[in-house]
């Protein structure tokens, strides 16, 4: 009882921490979301449930959540499946690992930000090295951020090059926890690649890349900075995501009630997306 009542008091202050830092706010932005709060005016009444009405009738908002939830599904896919693959290459090399993994980290280490400004001068349609190697080469050109046939694409691949190596390094975490000896054992019985992939590998790394999804489809859900840099949700609100609608929508006009109620409704969203992935890493 004595080693109960210590273990509750150690971890107090961490859990009175917790509370402050993520129940309250949770709990401020579900209560304004039931107001007409503005910053501008200070004062604040109960309107029920009519941010939510307007929300869900703005067709801005319809398009920005579909442009989220597809660009979370592609980019957690694409992250992932490449992830495993490198983490897969890097384990099975015998020498120059940890050089290897040093430089495939570089990408994540890097800011959102940065990698937004890098991209653009890099596809610049006026002075992009890409834009000079592809008309040396002769292939077509683009406005790649401000043509509707591009942007969206174009953000999915800087977020996927720069997040692959997150995934990569759970994943080859992971891939050391693996026992030797089921792959000798397997290799007795005549197994090949293939199968002790699906047979050995997959099913004891399985939770940990449910887990690398899960986290990724959180951060994919909260993509801001690369939008707002590169394209401010255009063009003709191609690339906008729920994020940015709230930035241009509620927090620019001081809206903040308006913009608790979509906070809300992304946070559902985020949940019901995750709520698989959870489920499988808890297994």
């Amino acid at each position: 009882m004595k080693n109960k009542l210590f273990a509750y008091k150690m971890t107090a202050p961490t859990i009175f921490v917790l509370l402050v830092m993520t129940v309250y706010p949770v709990i401020f932005t579900l209560v304004y979301s039931f107001t007409d709060y503005n910053y501008l005016k200070r004062d604040k009444k109960f309107i029920g449930l009519s941010n939510y009405t307007a929300l869900f009738g703005n067709m801005y908002f319809q398009k920005s959540v579909i442009n989220t939830i597809v660009f979370t599904l592609l980019a957690v896919a694409l992250e992932v499946v490449f992830g495993l693959l490198i983490a897969l290459f890097v384990n099975s090399l015998g020498h120059g690992k940890k050089i290897v993994r040093t430089f495939i980290l570089l990408p994540y280490l890097l800011p959102a930000v940065t990698v937004a400004l890098i991209f653009r001068m890099m596809l610049s349609p006026n002075y992009g090295i890409i834009t000079q190697v592809f008309t040396k080469l002769g292939l077509p050109v683009y406005n790649w951020f401000y043509d509707v046939k591009t942007a969206f694409g174009t953000i999915l691949v800087i977020d996927v090059w720069q997040n692959v190596p997150f995934v990569f390094l759970l994943i080859y975490a992971f891939l050391q926890t693996v026992p030797d000896e089921q792959y000798q054992a397997a290799g007795i019985d005549g197994a090949g690649v293939m199968q002790k992939f699906f047979h050995i590998t997959l099913p004891n790394i399985g939770g940990g890349v449910a887990m690398c999804a899960c986290l990724r489809t959180i951060d994919s859900f909260r993509l801001f900075e690369k939008v707002n840099i590169l394209t401010g949700g255009g063009p003709a609100n191609s690339t906008s995501t729920i994020t940015q609608y709230m930035y241009t929508y509620g927090i620019k006009t001081f809206k903040f009630g308006f913009v608790s109620a979509c906070a809300i409704v992304m946070t559902i969203l985020v949940l019901l997306l995750s709520g698989f992935y959870i489920r499988k890493a808890m297994r």
